[in-house]
């Protein structure tokens, strides 16, 4: 069993701000399915490649994501290297990613929570850049919405996406970021 999170804020005004490219990005690779609740997350289980994956979206707000997270960890008795967390990352070109594993939170309270919570930092991310607007608190440009032209980016780049989490579920996180972390 594999576990895809996506990291964000719950609730309709923060729908199209920064912060939230991980609920975005699971929302555009299930399409409109019907999210279940549990362990004060949204979830969404599907069968992948033969393999039962269960998408994650925390309610819990970004700083305590993983109270969910874990949860859902210990609850299904998922190993840490099944583990994906798709989130937004402010030293990335916006749209471009990185995929990782086993590193620092890099000052990302999601990750940190995360980390904190399954008390190890040995799992996988897909880091997805939104750029970072100097002249602005990073506190405000993350919860600030997209331009128009950053939603077209995201689209555009959903596909690249889409197919780095089916090669995780296919493959884990090694081969995945041997094959994608090359291919920027």
């Amino acid at each position: 069993m594999k576990i895809i999170v996506g990291l964000g804020n719950p609730g309709s005004s923060y729908n199209d701000t920064r912060h939230n490219v991980g609920f975005i990005v699971l929302d555009n690779y299930l399409g409109d399915v019907k999210w279940k609740k549990k362990f004060n997350a949204e979830y969404y289980e599907e069968i992948i490649n033969g393999e039962k994956v269960l998408f994650v979206k925390p309610l819990t707000y970004m700083n305590l994501s993983g109270d969910a997270v874990v949860q859902f960890v210990n609850y299904y008795d998922i190993d840490l290297s099944d583990i994906l967390v798709v989130h937004d990352d402010l030293d990335l070109k916006f749209g471009t990613y990185k995929l990782k594993t086993n590193s620092s939170d890099g000052g990302h309270n999601g990750i940190k929570s995360i980390i904190n919570r399954l008390n190890s930092k040995d799992f996988a991310r897909l880091k997805i850049g939104i750029s970072h607007d100097r002249s602005i608190d990073t506190k405000d440009y993350v919860l600030g919405n997209f331009s128009k032209a950053d939603k077209e980016l995201l689209k555009k780049e959903q596909d690249t996406y889409n197919k780095i989490i089916n090669c995780f579920v296919k493959n884990g996180i090694d081969r995945t970021m041997n094959i994608y972390n090359t291919k920027k």
